[in-house]
């Protein structure tokens, strides 16, 4: 019966599928580890709904349907293991992995709403930005397999509907703080990491990937899947060429730094926010920023528009004045 039933790593019952059979004269394997929290009905219908599946694809009578999970895998495998927090993305996505296990890849958008639904709201609900971070390490991985690995003939994210998110952080700071922070750092590479971070507005993990090709940084592989290329701001010629520290050799250095001038509540990150923002506030237009930080949407962008007062009193006080 291709239903058994094993120990798992931890010492806990879990059904297991296992089929093989000879059909059209080749042998047709396939194994897998079923969720914890199935049941014996559960596993019996995966059973069932899975062998007819691979009995189809064998005898030619379906072409093959990749699942959520197999794209998940392939991308825990080839693309998260070389992420800073890919530990963490393996993590989130268990948590979530009863929603998506056996189901074609195709049903991902019916997969996100239900998962949403589920923990809006009652016993089980969730904040949104927790929702939203695993569904789209979700979407991430199914991209990845139809992106690199055909797995789907459309892109399976497209129709994905995210909850809305209201509590995005507002965390900035100027360039004189940022000098400041600089300065209080005593670890000369996490000081130049911090300069490159706010003049160029590149996340950490691209700084790390960043080839110089004359005047501009070059970044073949980034967040939204398209080659960058951001000019170099002569400020921080001086810092180009080091090898840069580890992650949390650097997380560690900018919060004694932080600590030391009194910022608080600063993230690493909060450095390309602070790189946008004060873009934006030298009247840079917005689609340009977008452009230097790699987003595909002014929408993305939009939310870094955090106007200084100076500004805000500028614009007041041309109320009622004639145009020049």
């Amino acid at each position: 019966m291709p239903i058994s039933t094993i120990l798992d790593r931890a010492g806990r019952r879990r059904f297991a599928f296992e089929f093989s059979r000879r059909i059209g004269g080749r042998r047709v394997r396939a194994r897998k580890l079923l969720p914890a929290a199935w049941s014996r009905s559960q596993a019996d219908a995966y059973d069932r709904q899975e062998s007819a599946r691979l009995y189809a694809i064998a005898t030619g009578l379906e072409r093959q349907r990749y699942t959520i999970d197999q794209a998940v895998a392939r991308y825990l495998d080839e693309r998260a293991v070389n992420l800073k927090d890919g530990h963490g993305i393996a993590t989130e996505l268990a948590l979530i992995s009863d929603y998506y296990i056996g189901r074609p890849i195709e049903t991902l958008a019916d997969v996100c709403a239900q998962y949403t639904h589920d923990h809006r709201s009652g016993e089980r609900r969730l904040a949104p930005a927790t929702i939203r971070n695993r569904l789209r390490y979700l979407t991430s991985a199914c991209r990845w397999g139809w992106k690199h690995h055909k797995m789907a003939e459309h892109d399976p994210a497209a129709a994905v509907v995210m909850p809305a998110v209201s509590n995005e952080r507002q965390v900035y700071i100027d360039r004189r703080q940022m000098l400041q922070l600089s300065r209080a750092c005593n670890h000369w590479q996490a000081r130049a990491a911090i300069r490159i971070a706010f003049y160029s507005g590149m996340r950490i993990g691209e700084l790390r990937r960043a080839e110089v090709d004359g005047n501009e940084f070059v970044l073949h592989d980034t967040k939204n899947g398209e080659p960058r290329r951001i000019p170099i701001h002569p400020k921080i010629r001086c810092c180009i060429g080091y090898e840069w520290p580890a992650y949390e050799t650097l997380r560690y250095h900018f919060r004694k730094a932080c600590a030391a001038v009194g910022i608080h509540n600063l993230k690493v990150h909060d450095l390309r926010h602070s790189a946008a923002s004060a873009m934006l506030n030298a009247g840079v237009p917005l689609y340009t920023v977008g452009a230097v930080l790699g987003h595909k949407s002014n929408a993305s962008t939009r939310r870094y528009a955090h106007h200084s007062t100076a500004s805000l009193r500028d614009a007041v006080g041309r109320i009622g004045k004639r145009a020049a």
